[in-house]
């Protein structure tokens, strides 16, 4: 019996095994280990009671503290603080101070910090967003990355794979996030519950790395321990551009492909030629339906940004939607660039100063109001729609608000209507 792709990189990454099945716990060696400003102070503290004296790999630590940056308050500043001294008393190379900090997971693809084949872990739940790249990524707690930049080292159970294989051409506005959305209203939170979730199919080779970024984003979502779509040419495109920009420490990767006798223990297939843009109504990101379904609902404000929809092109959907448009006077409109690099490009192309004409705003990149945490908290009763990736009870501010998710083009369109929209509800 072969392999699937996420069996294949655990494997590989557990010395002394020769070979692996779902259900087993292994002590893997991990390549990159991450922690944010949230998750990184509680690791600190864990790390010095281990009592070792150095990170196992001081190029292979990564500290971004995106969550609550520039500080909002006393409580954040001293977390942040926390990380800056660790980096510096421990000599961590990848640490991103304001000015070079934005949203982890994209800043860490950015500057190709993690590689196809990479075994992958963060305290943070959608480290799974690097499974695009071809890496097995996931999301831990604070003590097991502790033990991480302590050792090197993480235990896993090895998850089952299930397979989702998308065939046909995607309309006009419609992208990896309504793919994702679409398939978490079929498989519900937990219907992928501890299992990697393999992206395959026509539709997914023919997708862009944007967007495959995004499909992993959400694996969780289902419940989803990993996301991961086989490494092919527009993945190395990708990274060896990355790589030549950024020049990082490691620039060998390894690709890998599930075998065809290999074993899933489900497959699910979704043909997405006559699919609508989706929009996952509060308060569950599997209660997603058509956009054509949402045509009465009004909201305050419109975020644009995160580790799901804060990438150039998503910026550059918003834009192209908003051009020569006003955002509706009873509506906000917040943008944030996930990454510095991206919101230069954002100016350099001219999607910035769309976006202002129209009366939105940018804020510097962090993960902002996606998690309630500033730059746009929610009053109560107010509802908002955004390209972030959850829609939980009072996850953007008030337990009595209400957030919609969609794609980057619906949102903007929804911030000139004032309500629910698609550009086509746009005259």
């Amino acid at each position: 019996m072969g392999y699937t792709i996420a069996e294949k990189i655990l494997l590989a990454h557990t010395p002394g095994k020769k070979d692996i099945k779902p259900g087993e716990f292994i002590k893997a060696a991990v390549d990159i280990c991450l922690g944010n400003d949230i998750t990184s102070p509680i690791a600190i503290k864990e790390f010095r009671q281990l009592g070792v004296d150095k990170v196992f790999n001081q190029k292979r630590v990564v500290l971004v503290p995106d969550h609550f940056i520039p500080a909002k308050d006393m409580k954040s500043a001293n977390q942040a603080k926390k990380l800056k001294e660790f980096a510096e008393g421990y000599g961590i190379s990848n640490y991103f101070e304001l000015g070079e900090m934005g949203v982890e997971h994209a800043l860490l693809p950015e500057r190709a910090v993690v590689l196809p084949g990479d075994l992958m872990i963060g305290a943070d739940s959608h480290t799974c967003t690097h499974g695009a790249l071809g890496a097995f990524a996931t999301g831990v707690g604070s003590t097991d990355l502790a033990y991480a930049m302590a050792f090197g080292e993480c235990w896993l159970k090895v998850p089952e794979t299930i397979q989702l294989r998308f065939t046909g051409k995607p309309r006009k506005w419609v992208g990896g996030k309504d793919l994702v959305l679409h398939a978490i209203a079929d498989l519900g939170v937990s219907g992928a519950l501890y299992k990697a979730i393999e992206f395959a199919g026509e539709t997914i080779e023919n997708l862009p790395m944007d967007d495959r970024f995004t499909m992993c984003n959400m694996a969780i979502e289902a419940g989803g321990k990993a996301g991961i779509i086989a490494a092919d040419k527009t993945t190395e495109k990708y990274i060896k551009a990355a790589i030549r920009k950024h020049k990082p420490a490691r620039k060998s990767y390894k690709l890998y492909k599930s075998d065809e006798d290999a074993n899933y223990s489900e497959v699910r297939e979704y043909n997405v030629s006559k699919l609508e843009p989706v929009v996952a109504a509060p308060h569950l990101p599997s209660n997603g339906k058509p956009v054509s379904e949402f045509k009465d609902v009004e909201v305050d404000q419109v975020v644009i940004g995160s580790c799901t929809n804060g990438r150039i092109s998503d910026l550059k959907q918003a834009a192209a939607v908003l051009k020569n448009k006003k955002v509706n006077p009873k509506t906000r409109l917040v943008v944030i660039p996930a990454t510095q690099e991206i919101y230069s490009e954002a100016i350099k192309e001219g999607y910035v100063d769309t976006i202002v004409r129209a009366g939105g705003v940018l804020c510097t990149p962090n993960c902002g109001p996606c998690l309630g945490g500033h730059m746009g908290i929610l009053s109560k009763g107010e509802v908002a729609i955004a390209t972030t990736n959850r829609n939980f009870v009072g996850r953007m501010g008030h337990p009595e608000s209400f957030v919609y998710l969609s794609n980057p083009a619906v949102a903007a369109a929804s911030a000139v209507k004032g309500m629910i929209a698609q550009p086509s509800d746009l005259k």
